[in-house]
């Protein structure tokens, strides 16, 4: 059981980085799966996650206070706004459309109304 919570790690490890640089891509939710899995399957990786310079403090902040970063947030509200800009300069079905931004709304509501770290 332990290979696999450290293979889910591993593999939610590796979409977050590449979400660093995809826009529509998450990051730290990914992160913050990659500390779940790696709490169940190796503290040498969760501790070393946790510490990191870069990955480590926005995985501290949601486990400490539900917290997102200001930063943080206007990076997703950007990403966000690309997300949805690119179908639509794709032309893609307005019902296709529609869903999206409501989801997509959805979500920077869920992200507006987290405390700030």
């Amino acid at each position: 059981m332990r290979l696999l919570w450290v293979s889910i790690g591993l593999f939610t490890l590796a979409l977050g980085l590449i979400g660093a640089f995809l826009p529509i891509l998450p990051t730290v939710p990914f992160l913050l799966l990659s500390a779940f899995c790696f709490a169940r399957s190796s503290k040498r990786l969760y501790n070393w996650l946790l510490s990191h310079p870069v990955f480590g403090p926005p995985i501290q902040d949601w486990r400490k206070n539900g917290a997102i970063r200001r930063r943080a947030k206007i990076l997703a509200t950007a990403s966000i706004a690309t997300a949805f800009i690119v179908p639509f300069a794709l032309s893609v079905a307005p019902s296709v459309l529609t869903l999206q931004a409501v989801v997509l709304v959805a979500v920077l509501i869920f992200i507006w109304t987290r405390p700030e770290a």
